[in-house]
């Protein structure tokens, strides 16, 4: 199984990067070099406990889809959306948001993921989708630091501007 951790200080507030790491249209502007849709469920805005969305992105070429669900919420700390359908064999991701000062977020993601067919998928897992996966989560982290700091208009992304 792949886990991927990262870490990212925001100077922003706490419930800002926490409304901006939950908001489907700024997840859809960070992955558009995959040109990643939500075609099913909830659409646009932010996610909230329960709500599925279905993806559609094209990676490697091919066309894939992935259904997940918000299945942890405590508001501004953390949430949890984990994979219902897709082509991983198991994926959860944590978010995780601390305080570490007025104005100053911790940002924590632990992405865990694992793809199908035995023996073959953990080597592609190790070789190639870890690195891939986390480049696609450090690119999405970036947009949210650059938008939370002030680089971008949150009611953009279905966020209050407080």
């Amino acid at each position: 199984m792949g886990i991927i951790t990262l870490h990212t200080v925001i100077n922003s507030d706490r419930k800002k990067v926490f409304d901006l790491s939950r908001s489907i249209d700024l997840h859809l502007q960070s992955a558009s070099q995959t040109q990643e849709r939500a075609i099913a469920g909830k659409r646009q805005g932010l996610m909230d406990l329960g709500d599925v969305t279905r993806w559609r992105a094209k990676h490697f070429g091919p066309w894939f889809e992935l259904e997940v669900e918000i299945t942890q919420m405590d508001t501004p700390n953390s949430f949890t959306d984990e994979m219902l359908e897709g082509n991983f064999a198991f994926m959860k991701h944590q978010h995780t948001f601390e305080e570490l000062a007025p104005g100053k977020t911790l940002m924590i993601d632990r992405f865990a993921f694992k793809s199908p067919y035995g023996l073959v998928g953990r080597v592609v897992d190790l070789v190639f989708l870890n690195g891939y996966m986390q480049r696609f989560l450090v690119r999405r982290n970036a947009m949210i630091k650059v938008v939370a700091e002030g680089g971008g208009s949150e009611s953009v992304f279905g966020c209050n501007s407080n």
